[in-house]
């Protein structure tokens, strides 16, 4: 073939690509989830608005029909504004603001933590349940005091209107202390501060410190009574009432794809 090229009697030069084009011009999409994305939107919504608290948002359907997404979208966004105590959805009456963002960073990083939940839990289920049996079958009179005045902390602070988050957290040492397993423990302290993220979201629900309480106690009588199963269990039923808090629920709710129904929910048509 030749090199020039005959278009109507006249002579084209060939391309003068020599290889495949150039990708300089792509950019790499935005690999934030759908969701996340929204959440920034609304935010956003809010900010340039003035909306201030108490102020009622337009409704799931005018939002999803607004912003070209699905309602099941919109729903996934104002349960993450929700959870942060942003929004305030009331079924059946509509979306509302309940407090003016004061930074989305802090909400976009509570996109990142919520992410890292599950495997803190899957972890402390994995190591607390094994500590709480061989405290059971190793404790201490000493161990068993420790754990009485950290339940009895952990009761005068909620008794107080708090959370009970110091005493909470010395109980656990406490049981790790008596399992006299030097390995796990080295485990627990590496895991110390995800742990934290997790208790303080697990206390914050309403009406959990005094049932957080009670398993406590429930833990600390199996441990008493050198029940090595009974602690295990008990251990394993508490921190299954740990996992069940805001943040998890929400990770619970199954992604979409813009414009395929959610759970409870359909797309716009």
């Amino acid at each position: 073939m030749n090199r020039d090229q005959r278009i109507g009697g006249a002579t084209m030069p060939a391309s003068q690509h020599t290889g495949p084009p150039s990708t300089e011009s792509l950019r790499a999409p935005d690999r934030r989830r759908l969701y996340e994305q929204l959440v920034q939107r609304l935010l956003d919504y809010v900010e340039v608005t003035g909306l201030v608290a108490g102020d009622r948002l337009p409704s799931e359907r005018d939002l999803a029909q607004a912003l070209h997404v699905s309602r099941a979208s919109v729903r996934q966004a104002t349960v993450a504004l929700e959870v942060r105590g942003i929004f305030e959805v009331r079924h059946g009456d509509g979306i509302y603001l309940k407090s003016a963002p004061r930074d989305s960073a802090q909400v976009m990083e509570l996109l990142t933590r919520r992410h890292r939940l599950p495997e803190i839990l899957e972890g402390r289920e994995a190591l607390e349940t094994a500590l709480a049996a061989l405290a059971a079958a190793r404790r201490t009179p000493a161990d068993l005091a420790e754990m009485d005045a950290a339940l009895e902390a952990m009761a005068a602070d909620i008794a107080a209107g708090g959370l009970g988050e110091d005493g909470d957290r010395r109980f656990h040492e406490a049981v790790t202390r008596a399992a006299r397993s030097p390995l796990l423990g080295e485990f627990m302290e590496v895991l110390a501060a995800s742990i934290d993220e997790t208790r303080h979201s697990s206390l914050g629900e309403p009406g959990r410190p005094p049932r957080s309480l009670k398993a406590h106690r429930r833990i600390a009588e199996a441990i008493r009574a050198g029940d090595v199963a009974s602690a295990r269990l008990a251990m394993r039923r508490h921190l299954t009432m740990v996992a069940d808090i805001g943040l998890l629920r929400w990770a619970a709710v199954k992604p979409v794809t813009d414009g395929e129904p959610g759970p409870g929910g359909s797309a716009p048509a």
